[in-house]
């Protein structure tokens, strides 16, 4: 069968996501990727040979498995998303009657080594949320808002930079939150980010406006009055990372990780931060309760008086 048709299939499959699942443009994305790849394994399989997407066998998937691990040295995790795309691809494949037998049925997923999100102090937080403070005018603003209200909500930097002015509340002060296939929810924000993000919309916001897109409703503008991307945000937390002399491996996402674990540091029920992060299953969230178990044992080392003996 020609690239261009087998292709279509993939397309089909990922209208089918966005249409019917509500799937984001980044998922989306990835999961292009992921069956891209795997059709380009098969077409250098193939050498020129035609064949169809009923034609893949059980043992075809399992050597690009090992392609995956043992040439691309790819992480377990990685493999672990590209076998799930390719499971969900044949699965729907064979839903809609493209192929009679679906030969990941009994595929086993890549076990996964499980490793504890990465987090930083509150200590730690403080000194990175007053960086911006040093920037001044609107791109001082703006970023110190777009600082805080990474750790005051656990939002993902592709929610943070999906916002819209009409997302934002100040008067309830709380934001709404569009997650993983378009789940909306409502997240309350502390005083100090409220009267961050009312500075940066009062005071900061006009300053990166244009003449000709004066409309422009995003709630983080990037230096052309455009949305910001979650490039641009990644950018701007590296660089403040960086002058706060924190590690280098310090995301947006720790800041995600270090919200939910001090929240539970806290005594928040683990429910209420599931619902905060917008995770769909309880044990998403509960890798955080390990977190906080690490951190409870090294204080209990450093502290007690027999630990050190």
């Amino acid at each position: 069968m020609e690239e261009t048709k087998v292709g279509e299939r993939i397309d089909d499959f990922l209208e089918h996501l966005s249409v019917e699942k509500g799937y984001s443009p980044n998922t989306l994305s990835a999961y292009k990727i992921d069956l891209t790849q795997f059709l380009d394994h098969l077409m250098a399989l193939a050498q020129g040979r035609r064949w169809v997407w009923g034609g893949v066998e059980k043992p075809d998937i399992i050597s690009y498995i090992m392609h995956l691990k043992e040439e691309r040295q790819y992480a377990s995790s990685t493999v672990a998303r590209k076998v799930a795309a390719i499971k969900s691809f044949f699965h729907f494949l064979w839903r809609e009657g493209q192929i009679s037998d679906d030969p990941t049925v009994a595929l086993d997923s890549p076990r996964v080594e499980k490793r504890l999100p990465r987090v930083i102090s509150f200590q730690e937080v403080k000194t990175l949320l007053a960086q911006p403070r040093k920037e001044g005018g609107a791109k001082g603003l703006r970023d110190r808002a777009l600082l805080h209200l990474l750790y005051a909500t656990g939002m993902r930097a592709s929610e943070a930079v999906s916002l819209n002015l009409d997302d934002l509340n100040l008067a309830s002060a709380s934001v709404r939150c569009w997650g993983k296939g378009s789940k909306e929810r409502i997240i309350p924000i502390h005083a100090q980010a409220v009267e961050a993000l009312r500075e940066y919309v009062e005071r900061g916001r006009r300053g990166f406006l244009k003449p000709e897109n004066p409309g422009e409703r995003a709630l983080f503008l990037n230096q052309r009055g455009r949305g910001l991307t979650r490039q641009g945000l990644w950018l701007i937390v590296k660089g403040y990372v960086k002058e706060a002399g924190l590690p280098e491996g310090v995301t947006p996402h720790t800041l995600r990780h270090s919200f939910a674990t001090h929240m539970l540091d806290g005594d928040a029920d683990l429910i209420n931060v599931q619902q905060l992060l917008g995770h769909a299953s309880v044990s998403t969230t509960q890798i955080y309760t390990h977190v906080s178990s690490e951190r409870l044992r090294e204080v209990y080392d450093r502290s007690h008086p027999r630990a050190k003996d």
